[in-house]
């Protein structure tokens, strides 16, 4: 039956499967991202399509990392010098050459790691972005469905897919398709991958902070901007990065 319960039902054990198979993955990614980080390096998070709500749940929010930056399509108008228009082109994600713009309004550091998430992790921009972090010597972490990616062809000109060029991949635990509940006649409702992307983000957080912790350090954490002292508390821990971090609206 089609019904929130339905998808509470069907969803708990997903989550669960992602907790007990990917602790591994999570604790090899932590070590690279607070590698990166106490070494003064930004986490980059990158993702198209509705794997940007990945990147929006690492970056910039109450109880997450300070150094970090989201990668959006919307930059090339936000920050670079594209016609808004080119934001409704649905196919954007598809092309290669978006991602040296990504790239060079980034403007990373040597030290800085990359987080990109794609459901599919096929698409043209996911793979040419993956690429050329590899090639300028950045560590690599990929968020996909292994079960997804697996059944599609690339659409990448290498033939690649993101899981083929990272350092450490995290598999979202999302079956091909996203959809969990299943619709008679074909088809299926009720996605998953954001769910479980938004656990993959928070277990990844904890563990770095483990980390810094295990280190005898005090981790650059955001307060809530909506507590007293919020906002001091995050300025001067902005202020390390000055320059090096973008927040919009």
């Amino acid at each position: 039956m089609i019904s929130a319960q339905g998808y509470a039902d069907a969803v708990r054990p997903v989550l669960d499967r992602l907790v007990d198979t990917q602790a591994e993955a999570v604790d090899r990614a932590a070590d690279v991202i607070a590698g990166g980080l106490r070494a003064g390096g930004v986490l980059q998070a990158f993702g198209a399509g509705h794997s940007e709500a990945f990147a929006a749940e690492l970056v910039a929010r109450a109880g997450g990392l300070v150094p970090t930056n989201r990668l959006s399509l919307h930059d090339l108008v936000l920050h670079g010098d594209a016609p808004r228009d080119v934001l409704a082109d649905p196919k954007l994600e598809r092309d290669p050459a978006v991602a040296h713009q990504l790239y060079a309004l980034a403007a990373p550091q040597p030290e800085d790691v990359f987080v990109v998430a794609s459901q599919s992790g096929i698409n043209g921009s996911v793979v040419e972005l993956a690429t050329l972090v590899r090639e300028h010597g950045h560590p690599l972490i990929a968020v996909t469905s292994v079960e997804h990616t697996a059944r599609v062809a690339p659409r990448h000109p290498s033939g690649q897919r993101l899981a083929d060029l990272a350092d450490v991949v995290l598999d979202n635990g999302a079956p091909y398709g996203d959809a969990l509940l299943p619709l008679e006649g074909g088809g299926a409702v009720c996605a998953v991958s954001s769910v479980t992307a938004a656990l993959l983000a928070q277990l990844l957080t904890a563990e770095v902070v483990r980390r810094f912790h295990q280190a005898g350090e005090v981790p650059p954490i955001y307060l809530s901007a909506n507590v007293p002292g919020g906002d001091e508390h995050n300025l001067a821990l902005e202020s390390r990065y000055a320059g090096r971090l973008r927040r919009t609206a």
